[in-house]
């Protein structure tokens, strides 16, 4: 079998990760096609991820205007077989052109909004303010986290590590098939989080079951350091 041509190469930076265990029947619907729910000490997750797409090509190409920019995700987690990966249930960027090409080769739910970051070193503290925000007006909203403690590889084991170390993407797709992608990258180190939290109306994005989720206080919080990273095309699984 030859290797998957690389679709996509990029810098993924400061991720800001806010994490709530949910109900599994809540995520049922949207388990792809030969894909389980995949879970971290008897809880199933689904995360709330902001961070920086930076330094972005596509199949070697860099695209002007679009290397560098934010994206939002709301994400949970599957396995198939040994292989374990996330699906995601929407995906926000402020570039069209990334919207429709995700959409066009993954089946991804991309959607483009107006979005912007702040991110704030505090070395005498040895901590990090990082927001980021989408939407406009009425329809804005905004994570923010502020960490505490070192920049460390989370423990073998624990949520930290389960949350950063999925390297495989599944989309379902509109006929009932899923795609399967790979997504490389070495192990993160994280940041834990002293507050975290978000505000504004997220049922205007993601719906009132999981608009209700994430308007509650997040079961946990990190901040990832991020890396260069190497996403495969995609291929139809069974």
């Amino acid at each position: 079998m030859t290797s998957p041509k690389v679709f996509l190469t990029a810098e993924w930076k400061q991720l800001v990760m806010l994490n709530y265990a949910v109900d599994p029947d809540l995520l049922a619907p949207f388990v792809p096609a030969g894909t389980e729910l995949d879970g971290c000490e008897g809880c199933i997750y689904v995360s709330l991820v902001g961070f920086q797409f930076n330094d972005t090509r596509v199949a070697g190409c860099a695209i002007p205007f679009h290397r560098s920019f934010e994206e939002v995700n709301l994400r949970f987690y599957v396995r198939r077989s040994e292989k374990r990966g996330v699906v995601f249930i929407r995906e926000l960027v402020p570039k069209i052109a990334i919207a429709a090409t995700a959409r066009l080769f993954y089946g991804e739910k991309y959607s483009c909004v107006p979005m912007a970051h702040r991110i704030y070193f505090q070395p005498e503290k040895d901590a990090v303010e990082a927001e980021y925000s989408w939407g406009a007006g009425p329809q804005r909203c905004a994570m923010r986290i502020e960490t505490v403690g070192n920049n460390l590889l989370p423990a073998d084991g624990s949520l930290g590590q389960f949350i950063t170390e999925h390297y495989w993407g599944y989309a379902a797709q509109k006929d009932g098939g899923c795609v399967e992608y790979e997504v490389q990258h070495p192990r993160w180190t994280v940041r834990d989080a002293g507050t975290a939290n978000l505000s504004g109306e997220a049922a205007r994005y993601y719906g009132p079951a999981f608009g209700n989720v994430l308007m509650r206080p997040p079961d946990s919080a990190f901040l990832a350091e991020g890396s260069a990273v190497t996403v495969f095309r995609g291929r139809r699984i069974g």
